[in-house]
């Protein structure tokens, strides 16, 4: 064999062995892309369903984004249905499953902790959604709770007028495990002390409307109906409960909720609820879903994103985004619940609150 045929077949072998080199990093640069992609996996986990926003908007906003952001993305969802335990369960299943970061909307902000530190102890980022759990949480996003409440409390105050020196109001301030509702308690406390009499309070497990209505027969009884002039409810789903039994007493006061969910927005165009608190739901989602994806690429997440911070009951500053609520009135319904895509006319407007909407001017 020539020398130089010797050189060529070497070279041809150079050349070969740099096509497999090339062959092989590609092979092992799309491995790596695929593995980078498959790293946004996304755990969401909401409290319940008693409650209609969280199926109806809250979950379909959330994923909705996530797959704008991430078209990849892998999402777990998971509802707890107001058990604690299983969302503890939930919690581990997500983590197992691989899940790099967990939008959690806790059912209890204390239980779920020992959760959050076995996330964090994973390498797993925490983002709370509309409550404020316990623990390292990486982020947060919900409104200004403590608004809510002082929102709330002028609300009932300006409905009640004169009549707040005359009388009694009840106040069913929701779940005790929930953290947000101690702040909404706070808010309307605000308000309300030296204003007017508080004749009954009550905290309500769970958020459950069957538990508020129960209460609020109870205080009818033990108040009698003449000398209640108002009722705050912290929620619409309380404000449910709280309507029949005050119907069945023949007892029409000013009455309060929060959520802007449908039937409150009915009852309020009937005149047997007097506002309703309204937390748009799709930027609350959005910002969690864009925080979470974030997360779950390795980024930062930027200063328009967490441009305050909070202090959770276990001590943590937490970076946070706190948006703002709207009250939602009789008066306002077109410009709100309408305007920001909740409900439409038609569905607002069914034949039972046609002639309401028709003086309400939605039509």
């Amino acid at each position: 064999m020539t020398r130089t045929l010797r050189a060529a077949i070497a070279l041809t072998g150079t050349a070969a062995l740099s096509l497999s080199a090339l062959l092989t990093t590609g092979v092992a640069q799309a491995t790596s892309g695929q593995a980078a992609k498959q790293q946004v996996r996304i755990g969401l986990l909401l409290p319940e369903s008693k409650t209609t926003r969280y199926e109806k908007f809250d979950r379909p906003y959330i994923e909705a984004k996530i797959k704008e952001l991430a078209p990849d993305a892998r999402i777990d969802y998971y509802n707890a249905a107001e058990s604690a335990t299983t969302q503890q369960q939930q919690v581990n299943t997500a983590l197992a499953k691989g899940d790099k970061v967990l939008i959690l909307d806790a059912v209890d902000s204390k239980s779920i902790q020992s959760s959050v530190e076995k996330a964090n102890a994973a390498g797993v980022k925490v983002v709370a959604y509309d409550r404020l759990a316990q623990g390292p949480v990486d982020a947060y996003v919900s409104y200004d709770n403590k608004k809510v409440g002082q929102l709330q409390g002028q609300a009932l105050l300006d409905a009640l007028g004169d009549k707040a020196k005359s009388g009694q109001i009840v106040m069913h301030n929701g779940s005790p495990t929930d953290p947000n509702a101690a702040e909404f308690k706070a808010g309307a406390h605000s308000v309300l002390d030296g204003k007017v009499k508080i004749g009954k309070e009550y905290d309500t497990p769970n958020w459950d409307p069957n538990n508020a209505n129960q209460q609020m027969s109870g205080a009818i009884a033990a108040l009698g109906k003449d000398n209640i002039v108002g009722v705050y409810s912290a929620n619409d789903g309380l404000a449910a409960g709280i309507s029949t039994a005050l119907k069945a007493s023949g007892l029409s006061v000013p009455l309060t909720g929060q959520d802007a969910q449908l039937d409150a927005v009915q009852r309020i165009l009937a005149g047997t609820q007097t506002i309703t608190v309204e937390k748009p739901y799709k930027p609350e989602a959005d910002i969690a879903a864009t925080m979470a994806v974030n997360l779950a690429e390795g980024k930062k997440l930027t200063k328009d994103l967490i441009p305050t911070t909070v202090t959770s009951g276990s001590g943590e500053k937490v970076p946070a985004t706190l948006l703002t609520p709207v009250v939602v009135n009789k008066d306002n319904i077109k410009d709100t619940v309408v305007k920001d895509g909740l409900y439409t006319v038609k569905e607002i407007c069914t034949p039972a609150y046609a002639d309401a909407c028709k003086k309400a001017g939605l039509e």
